[in-house]
């Protein structure tokens, strides 16, 4: 053989490695919808809570220093919030609340038998959009009573043509060994904004005492009919993430887990109190439903726990808001709720129907690109959808209540034999408690309950903890990709995706369509 004949095939050997190193380019909801999969289930271990003598959750300041710094995002890109706690927390048979006018609540910046520490939440105002400003907070009246400098940036300004690079999206976090690697992989991803979608820190899996089990009603119910719940887990988690939370704006809406139910018929007290929201900013009068805008996209937060009924303050406040929104100033409708309307695991399966039936054709009316939901510990990604039918111009519902959290890991599906559960065991009494599911009428599941194979609205499911992070590239085109837990230490963990597609708007085609619902 001549050399330069072998020279042409080691040049075409070569050129064919290099394209098949080439990642292939990930699927986009242009080309309809993806064929159904499902991920087999291998060891996933058993989450273990942090333990309150771990150093990641002590308390490392004294006096009034801050602890438990965070920053969240007011309804414009020109306010945010700063959070932070002063004090240590007390339990014991005679606690004494500490005095707030003890200490002042400031920002300087470039801005059960249990009582918490002081709690301070501080609005920031007259901010530059896409701005990174350094702060302190605290007390500068009293020595030592001041935070180390943080910095925070806000978000891009309002309009269409700029994006927040990346928001991370998480629920069920918890705060076990395995919360620790996903706000690793979390935190690797460089987020500018981060989604948590319910069920923070599970407080109310313990004793007042602190002893706490997997299944707090399952070991506790009969000996403790207050439940209190232990409320220094509040404190731990704030402890642990305030190295993300200080720096990166996070937005929160309460999952079931946060209702703790207490003396005196309180719910969501440590949920209400301790996070900030751009309620009144954004025309609510709930801690629990709220709306922001973040460049080009407008973020509506919903509650599964509060009245969703169409006769509500809620569904009022979200006719009202999503009446306000220019698609021509934040093309991208994102919404974000605790309890998913569209999953196929056994547990919770169609729990939130009654919540489904109220809600979804308002927002299916307004053009909603992507829904955002926990709850269910596993990830799931759906193809368009809405009524159970693929609808081209119907969101993608995504949940991620794979955070980490202490309780088991889903993986039986509603669809496998022997798994569909009895309708009668679907009501949520946090919900409404009505029976809303019933046997489909139509399509492939029609008779029946539950479908007897994966429904071909599940793109992709898989029962993994980790977190997702969108991408919204522009007007049209956004990249959706899921990162597991135990990809964080595969080579290049941060471009390692278990689950990505681009997911594309069509504004021209589906708003035009949805609109029509409203003209009734």
């Amino acid at each position: 053989m001549r050399r330069g004949s072998l020279s042409l095939l080691l040049l075409a050997a070569v050129a064919a490695v290099a394209a098949t190193a080439v990642p292939a380019e990930p699927a986009s909801t242009l080309s309809g919808p993806s064929r159904p999969v499902t991920v087999a289930i291998g060891d996933r271990g058993h989450a273990v809570d942090l333990p309150d003598t771990d150093p990641r959750v002590q308390r490392r300041v004294t006096g009034w220093a801050p602890e438990q710094i965070a920053v969240a995002l007011s309804a414009s890109p020109t306010s945010a919030w700063v959070s932070w706690i002063t004090g240590d927390y007390q339990m014991g048979g005679a606690v004494e609340p500490l005095d707030p006018g003890a200490v002042g609540s400031v920002v300087r910046y470039g801005l059960q038998n249990y009582t918490s520490g002081i709690i301070h939440h501080v609005r920031l105002q007259g901010l530059e959009p896409g701005t990174r400003y350094l702060y302190r907070c605290g007390d500068p009246a009293i020595p030592d009573a001041m935070s180390d400098v943080h910095a925070f940036r806000t978000m891009p300004a309002v309009g269409p043509g700029s994006y927040p690079g990346r928001i991370a999206v998480v629920g069920d976090l918890g705060l076990t060994y395995n919360t620790t690697s996903t706000v690793d992989h979390l935190v690797r991803n460089r987020p500018d904004l981060v989604l948590l979608l319910g069920d923070v820190c599970y407080a109310n899996l313990y004793l007042t005492n602190g002893t706490g089990a997997d299944c707090y009603s399952c070991a506790f119910a009969k000996s403790t009919p207050i439940h209190e719940t232990y409320q220094p887990r509040w404190d731990y988690w704030g402890r642990y993430m305030e190295p993300v939370t200080s720096s990166i704006p996070m937005m929160v809406v309460e999952g079931n887990h946060e209702i703790e139910q207490q003396i005196h018929n309180r719910t969501f007290a440590a949920y209400s109190s301790r996070f900030a929201f751009p309620s009144e900013e954004s025309g609510s009068s709930s801690p629990f439903y709220y709306s922001f805008d973040a460049g080009g996209i407008h973020f509506v937060m919903l509650a599964s726990y509060a009245d969703y009924s169409r006769s509500g303050a809620q569904y009022k406040w979200l006719e009202a808001d999503l009446e306000k929104v220019d698609r021509s100033v934040t093309p991208w409708l994102i919404a974000g709720w605790h309890a998913p309307w569209y999953t196929t695991y056994k547990a919770h399966y169609r729990e939130a129907e009654c919540m489904r039936v109220e809600m979804e054709e308002l927002l299916y009316a307004y053009g909603v690109d992507v829904v955002f939901t926990g709850h269910v510990h596993a990830y799931e990604r759906s193809n368009r959808v809405f009524n159970y039918t693929l609808d081209a111009c119907g969101p993608v519902h995504i949940s991620v209540g794979d955070g980490g959290n202490r309780e088991k890991m889903a993986t039986a599906h509603a669809d496998e034999a022997g798994h569909c559960p009895d309708p009668a065991s679907t009501p949520d009494p946090f919900m409404g408690g009505r029976l809303c599911a019933a046997n489909f009428t139509s399509g492939p599941a029609a008779g029946r309950f539950c479908w007897d194979r994966q429904p071909e609205y599940s793109a992709y499911r898989e029962s993994s903890f980790g977190h997702g992070v969108l991408e919204v590239r522009n007007d049209t085109h956004a990249l959706w990709r899921w990162h597991r837990n135990q990809d964080l230490h595969a080579a290049a963990a941060a471009n390692v995706a278990a689950d990505e597609v681009y997911i594309v708007r069509e504004p021209d085609k589906c708003l035009a369509k949805t609109a029509r619902l409203l003209a009734y």
